[in-house]
């Protein structure tokens, strides 16, 4: 009795797990409007603009910011400066970097004369 019903469960699983099998085979046809295509790459296009700056320095006194401007452009004339006022202070930024890793090469050489440089990601208007 006891082999009966081993074998009966032996061939009732293996008809299971070939039905199953069965069941999961077929083809799928995906039709879509060609305008999803170009869709896709304008938002791929919107996510990737990502930058990141670096921030060398920040005063109340916008003539102390365009001197250290100036100072920078002396040392480091390899990337865009911009002066930018942010209540209530006057901040000196550095480049337009579009991956983090260039940001952060950018950012040990930057280190060695401006010890409190920090890397960001400047708020966009949205």
């Amino acid at each position: 009795m006891n082999l009966k019903l081993k074998t009966l469960c032996l061939v009732i699983v293996g008809s299971i797990v070939t039905f199953s099998l069965q069941a999961q085979q077929g083809t799928v046809n995906v039709s879509q409007d060609s305008d999803i295509k170009k869709l896709l790459e304008y938002k791929r296009d919107i996510t990737t603009s990502t930058v990141y700056r670096i921030q060398v320095y920040q005063n109340v006194d916008p003539d102390k910011a365009q001197l250290e401007k100036s100072k920078f452009l002396e040392q480091f004339n390899e990337w865009p400066v911009d002066i930018v006022w942010n209540t209530p202070n006057y901040k000196v930024w550095v480049g337009n970097f579009s991956t983090r890793l260039e940001a952060d090469r950018a950012w040990a050489k930057i280190k060695t004369k401006y010890m409190y440089a920090i890397i960001f990601q400047p708020k966009t208007d949205k």
